[in-house]
């Protein structure tokens, strides 16, 4: 009760009409943010730009995150959580499945991708800022190491224990480096830039995720077989 009374002042203030069917105004906010960031990056966006584009006054950016770097954060978190329990899900079933053996490779592979990849083919409009961002961070020294570990190393650790029981002798390093190409692949994937368009001559297209779906799994558990396999 109290954040709203606060809100509602500082939108009288400054004249701001809050329409009735609008999102809140936070979510306004990370919305606007998130388009933003996955198209221009942390540094080139403002804040003005983003209070702008969810028709906010700026004043209610600070109000609700404090600071950019905040709301950055929040924009990353808002939907890491979600994408994590969809593939802990996922990989659930899969060795619920396979109570008295070992699940395959592919199979664990899939449980960790197909989520992602579901969400962006069946909500493509909604989701594809996210998943760019997501990329981008993922390629950045400055944001990757750090942004990525917070968000998602729980998840990623518990998916290397179920493949470890796939490869109970692979060497940890192989491990990790076969780890390390799969996210290199799925982010690219996520960024679709286009780039196997042009250099398929049409063939192939970076937003066809059901080709992608069919064929990534496949890919990464083919790698992780190379390195890992004794």
């Amino acid at each position: 009760m109290k954040s709203l009374i606060i809100e509602t002042i500082i939108c009288q203030m400054y004249k701001v009409t809050m329409n009735k069917t609008q999102k809140p105004t936070n979510q306004r906010l990370l919305d606007a943010a998130e388009v933003l960031f996955a198209k221009d990056g942390f540094s080139a966006v403002t804040v003005r730009q983003i209070a702008k584009k969810a028709e906010a006054d700026i004043s209610l950016v600070y109000y609700h995150f404090k600071s950019k770097r905040e709301l950055f954060e929040a924009v990353l978190m808002r939907r890491a959580k979600y994408l994590n329990d969809l593939r802990l899900d996922e990989l659930e079933k899969i060795e619920r499945r396979h109570e008295e053996d070992v699940p395959s490779l592919e199979e664990i592979i899939y449980a960790f991708v197909y989520p992602l990849l579901k969400k962006l083919s069946e909500d493509h409009d909604e989701w594809t800022h996210y998943f760019s961002l997501i990329a981008m961070v993922n390629n950045s020294p400055s944001w990757g190491g750090q942004m990525m570990t917070k968000y998602f190393d729980p998840l990623v650790h518990r998916f290397l224990k179920a493949i470890r029981r796939v490869f109970p002798d692979c060497e940890e390093a192989d491990l990790y480096w076969s780890y390390h190409f799969l996210s290199g692949a799925l982010t690219l994937t996520f960024a679709e830039t286009g780039r196997i368009d042009n250099l398929s001559d049409g063939i192939c297209q970076s937003s066809d995720m059901k080709s992608i779906i069919e064929r990534l799994p496949k890919f990464i558990a083919g790698g992780f077989s190379s390195l890992c396999k004794k």
